[in-house]
Protein backbone atom coordinates (compact mmCIF):
# COMPACT_ATOMS: atom_id res chain seq x y z
CA UNK A 1 0.00 0.00 0.00
CA UNK A 2 2.63 2.62 0.80
CA UNK A 3 4.10 2.40 -2.80
CA UNK A 4 1.14 3.95 -4.01
CA UNK A 5 0.75 6.95 -2.02
CA UNK A 6 2.85 10.27 -3.13
CA UNK A 7 3.53 12.78 -0.83
CA UNK A 8 4.15 15.90 -3.53
CA UNK A 9 6.10 18.73 -2.56
CA UNK A 10 5.54 21.73 -4.69
CA UNK A 11 8.50 24.54 -5.27
CA UNK A 12 10.22 23.85 -1.77
CA UNK A 13 12.71 26.86 -1.52
CA UNK A 14 14.41 25.43 1.78
CA UNK A 15 16.12 22.25 1.28
CA UNK A 16 15.91 21.64 4.92
CA UNK A 17 11.95 21.42 4.51
CA UNK A 18 12.48 18.23 2.15
CA UNK A 19 14.75 16.85 4.34
CA UNK A 20 12.28 16.57 7.26
CA UNK A 21 9.45 16.02 5.51
CA UNK A 22 11.31 12.63 4.05
CA UNK A 23 11.86 11.80 7.65
CA UNK A 24 8.81 12.54 8.60
CA UNK A 25 7.34 10.01 5.73
CA UNK A 26 9.90 7.29 6.45
CA UNK A 27 8.63 7.24 10.93
CA UNK A 28 5.39 6.54 9.33
CA UNK A 29 6.39 3.99 6.54
CA UNK A 30 5.87 5.94 3.33
CA UNK A 31 9.00 6.34 1.03
CA UNK A 32 7.33 7.41 -2.45
CA UNK A 33 8.72 11.53 -2.69
CA UNK A 34 7.94 13.41 -5.54
CA UNK A 35 8.90 17.02 -5.66
CA UNK A 36 7.82 19.83 -8.29
CA UNK A 37 10.55 22.36 -9.16
CA UNK A 38 12.77 22.18 -6.22
CA UNK A 39 14.52 25.42 -5.35
CA UNK A 40 17.85 23.80 -4.20
CA UNK A 41 17.88 19.94 -4.53
CA UNK A 42 19.88 17.54 -3.96
CA UNK A 43 21.62 19.90 -1.06
CA UNK A 44 23.62 19.41 2.47
CA UNK A 45 20.40 20.83 4.05
CA UNK A 46 18.11 18.17 2.70
CA UNK A 47 21.02 15.13 3.95
CA UNK A 48 21.33 16.73 7.27
CA UNK A 49 17.63 16.95 8.39
CA UNK A 50 16.44 13.97 6.66
CA UNK A 51 18.97 12.01 9.26
CA UNK A 52 17.96 8.57 8.75
CA UNK A 53 15.64 8.75 5.56
CA UNK A 54 18.31 9.49 3.31
CA UNK A 55 16.98 6.86 1.20
CA UNK A 56 13.85 8.52 0.44
CA UNK A 57 15.87 11.17 -0.33
CA UNK A 58 17.69 9.35 -2.84
CA UNK A 59 14.80 7.63 -4.65
CA UNK A 60 12.66 11.18 -5.00
CA UNK A 61 11.35 12.04 -8.29
CA UNK A 62 11.92 14.99 -9.55
CA UNK A 63 9.41 16.69 -12.15
CA UNK A 64 9.23 20.33 -13.64
CA UNK A 65 5.36 20.62 -13.20
CA UNK A 66 2.73 20.36 -10.67
CA UNK A 67 0.54 17.71 -13.51
CA UNK A 68 3.80 15.57 -14.22
CA UNK A 69 3.26 14.69 -10.72
CA UNK A 70 -0.33 13.99 -10.68
CA UNK A 71 -0.79 12.20 -14.31
CA UNK A 72 -0.81 8.82 -12.96
CA UNK A 73 -2.47 9.73 -9.84
CA UNK A 74 -6.66 8.58 -9.28
CA UNK A 75 -7.01 10.55 -6.09
CA UNK A 76 -4.92 13.60 -5.60
CA UNK A 77 -5.93 15.82 -2.04
CA UNK A 78 -4.00 19.07 -1.79
CA UNK A 79 -3.60 20.37 2.05
CA UNK A 80 -4.68 24.20 2.39
CA UNK A 81 -4.03 26.10 6.01
CA UNK A 82 -6.62 28.70 4.85
CA UNK A 83 -10.34 28.71 3.78
CA UNK A 84 -10.97 29.26 0.21
CA UNK A 85 -13.93 30.36 -2.14
CA UNK A 86 -13.64 26.67 -3.96
CA UNK A 87 -16.02 23.67 -4.33
CA UNK A 88 -14.05 21.11 -3.55
CA UNK A 89 -14.87 18.84 -0.50
CA UNK A 90 -12.84 19.76 2.71
CA UNK A 91 -11.24 16.76 4.81
CA UNK A 92 -10.41 16.32 8.21
CA UNK A 93 -6.87 14.79 8.94
CA UNK A 94 -8.51 11.15 9.54
CA UNK A 95 -10.89 11.47 6.94
CA UNK A 96 -8.09 12.38 4.27
CA UNK A 97 -6.18 9.40 5.02
CA UNK A 98 -8.96 6.91 4.87
CA UNK A 99 -9.64 7.90 1.56
CA UNK A 100 -5.82 7.66 0.60
CA UNK A 101 -5.28 4.19 2.29
CA UNK A 102 -8.06 2.65 0.88
CA UNK A 103 -7.80 4.20 -2.95
CA UNK A 104 -4.32 3.14 -2.81
CA UNK A 105 -5.30 -0.85 -2.76
CA UNK A 106 -6.27 0.15 -6.43
CA UNK A 107 -4.20 3.04 -7.67
CA UNK A 108 -1.97 5.74 -7.22
CA UNK A 109 -2.93 8.53 -4.80
CA UNK A 110 -1.69 11.50 -4.03
CA UNK A 111 -1.48 14.26 -0.80
CA UNK A 112 0.39 17.42 -1.97
CA UNK A 113 2.20 20.05 -0.03
CA UNK A 114 2.62 23.51 -1.66
CA UNK A 115 5.39 25.99 -1.09
CA UNK A 116 6.44 27.11 2.08
CA UNK A 117 5.33 30.76 2.15
CA UNK A 118 2.16 31.03 0.00
CA UNK A 119 1.27 27.04 0.28
CA UNK A 120 -1.00 25.59 -3.02
CA UNK A 121 -1.96 28.22 -5.53
CA UNK A 122 -6.23 28.37 -6.10
CA UNK A 123 -4.80 26.59 -9.55
CA UNK A 124 -3.36 24.27 -7.85
CA UNK A 125 -5.83 23.36 -5.36
CA UNK A 126 -8.59 23.33 -8.26
CA UNK A 127 -6.96 20.17 -9.41
CA UNK A 128 -7.26 18.02 -6.77
CA UNK A 129 -10.26 15.95 -5.70
CA UNK A 130 -10.29 17.26 -2.09
CA UNK A 131 -8.66 19.36 0.53
CA UNK A 132 -7.69 18.43 3.43
CA UNK A 133 -6.99 21.25 6.47
CA UNK A 134 -5.68 20.26 10.00
CA UNK A 135 -7.44 21.78 12.66
CA UNK A 136 -5.42 24.26 14.72
CA UNK A 137 -5.40 27.80 16.84
CA UNK A 138 -7.51 30.55 14.79
CA UNK A 139 -5.51 33.37 15.96
CA UNK A 140 -2.55 31.23 14.34
CA UNK A 141 -3.31 27.96 12.00
CA UNK A 142 0.05 27.77 9.65
CA UNK A 143 2.10 25.16 10.37
CA UNK A 144 5.23 24.78 8.84
CA UNK A 145 5.62 22.16 5.74
CA UNK A 146 7.30 19.20 7.62
CA UNK A 147 5.03 19.52 11.09
CA UNK A 148 2.02 19.40 8.50
CA UNK A 149 3.06 16.40 6.68
CA UNK A 150 4.23 15.16 10.10
CA UNK A 151 0.65 15.28 11.34
CA UNK A 152 -1.03 13.74 8.08
CA UNK A 153 1.24 11.12 7.51
CA UNK A 154 0.65 9.95 10.93
CA UNK A 155 -3.09 9.66 10.19
CA UNK A 156 -2.27 7.61 7.20
CA UNK A 157 0.22 4.65 9.51
CA UNK A 158 -3.32 4.69 11.52
CA UNK A 159 -5.78 4.32 9.04
CA UNK A 160 -3.35 1.56 7.30
CA UNK A 161 -2.78 -0.23 10.47
CA UNK A 162 -6.63 -0.32 11.15
CA UNK A 163 -6.86 -1.31 7.40
CA UNK A 164 -4.91 -4.23 7.98
CA UNK A 165 -7.42 -5.52 10.30
CA UNK A 166 -10.22 -5.64 7.85
CA UNK A 167 -8.86 -6.55 4.11
CA UNK A 168 -9.53 -4.45 1.34
CA UNK A 169 -11.91 -5.82 -1.01
CA UNK A 170 -10.29 -4.60 -4.05
CA UNK A 171 -13.83 -5.92 -6.46
CA UNK A 172 -15.90 -3.48 -3.91
CA UNK A 173 -14.01 0.07 -4.53
CA UNK A 174 -14.66 1.68 -7.06
CA UNK A 175 -12.08 2.25 -10.06
CA UNK A 176 -11.23 5.63 -10.78
CA UNK A 177 -10.04 6.94 -13.87
CA UNK A 178 -5.79 8.42 -13.37
CA UNK A 179 -5.88 12.91 -14.00
CA UNK A 180 -4.02 11.84 -17.66
CA UNK A 181 -7.22 9.72 -18.29
CA UNK A 182 -9.46 12.52 -17.16
CA UNK A 183 -7.03 15.43 -19.22
CA UNK A 184 -8.31 13.13 -22.35
CA UNK A 185 -11.76 13.59 -21.29
CA UNK A 186 -11.16 17.09 -21.13
CA UNK A 187 -10.02 17.72 -24.55
CA UNK A 188 -12.31 15.44 -25.71
CA UNK A 189 -15.02 17.07 -24.18
CA UNK A 190 -13.83 20.83 -25.59
CA UNK A 191 -13.66 19.86 -28.82
CA UNK A 192 -16.88 18.12 -29.21
CA UNK A 193 -18.67 21.26 -27.35
CA UNK A 194 -16.81 23.75 -30.01
CA UNK A 195 -17.95 21.60 -32.97
CA UNK A 196 -21.52 21.50 -32.18
CA UNK A 197 -21.42 25.48 -31.08
CA UNK A 198 -21.88 25.55 -27.27
CA UNK A 199 -18.99 27.23 -26.57
CA UNK A 200 -18.43 31.14 -26.50
CA UNK A 201 -15.72 31.79 -28.41
CA UNK A 202 -14.97 34.89 -26.50
CA UNK A 203 -15.13 33.23 -23.15
CA UNK A 204 -14.28 29.44 -23.98
CA UNK A 205 -12.37 28.72 -20.97
CA UNK A 206 -14.59 29.63 -18.86
CA UNK A 207 -17.07 27.32 -19.42
CA UNK A 208 -14.17 24.49 -19.65
CA UNK A 209 -12.85 25.46 -16.42
CA UNK A 210 -16.42 24.71 -14.13
CA UNK A 211 -17.46 21.75 -16.08
CA UNK A 212 -13.63 20.97 -14.92
CA UNK A 213 -15.03 21.31 -11.44
CA UNK A 214 -18.26 19.58 -11.99
CA UNK A 215 -16.29 16.07 -13.14
CA UNK A 216 -13.49 16.98 -10.35
CA UNK A 217 -16.69 17.11 -7.53
CA UNK A 218 -18.43 14.39 -9.02
CA UNK A 219 -15.45 11.78 -9.69
CA UNK A 220 -16.83 9.65 -12.37
CA UNK A 221 -16.01 5.96 -12.26
CA UNK A 222 -13.46 4.54 -15.30
CA UNK A 223 -17.24 2.70 -16.59
CA UNK A 224 -18.87 5.52 -16.64
CA UNK A 225 -16.49 7.71 -17.66
CA UNK A 226 -16.19 5.22 -21.03
CA UNK A 227 -19.45 5.86 -21.09
CA UNK A 228 -19.46 9.62 -21.39
CA UNK A 229 -16.60 9.22 -23.62
CA UNK A 230 -18.89 6.72 -25.75
CA UNK A 231 -21.42 9.87 -25.65
CA UNK A 232 -19.22 12.62 -27.22
CA UNK A 233 -18.09 9.75 -29.58
CA UNK A 234 -21.82 9.82 -31.06
CA UNK A 235 -22.11 13.21 -30.68
CA UNK A 236 -19.10 13.68 -32.95
CA UNK A 237 -20.48 11.51 -35.63
CA UNK A 238 -23.80 12.59 -35.85
CA UNK A 239 -22.13 16.26 -35.94
CA UNK A 240 -20.15 15.73 -39.01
Amino acid sequence: MPDKIRIILINTFHPGNIGAVARAMKTMGLHSLYLVNPGDFPASGATSMAAGAQDVLDNATVVNTFDEAIAECSLVIGTSARSRNMSTPLLGPAECAEKLVTEAGVGNVALVFGQETMGMTNEELLKCHYHVAIPANPDYPVLNVAAAAQILCYEIYTANRQGQTRPLNKDSTPQYPSVQTMEYFYTHLETTLDKIGFLIPQHPGLAMTRLKRLFNRARPEEKELNMLRGILSAIDRQSK
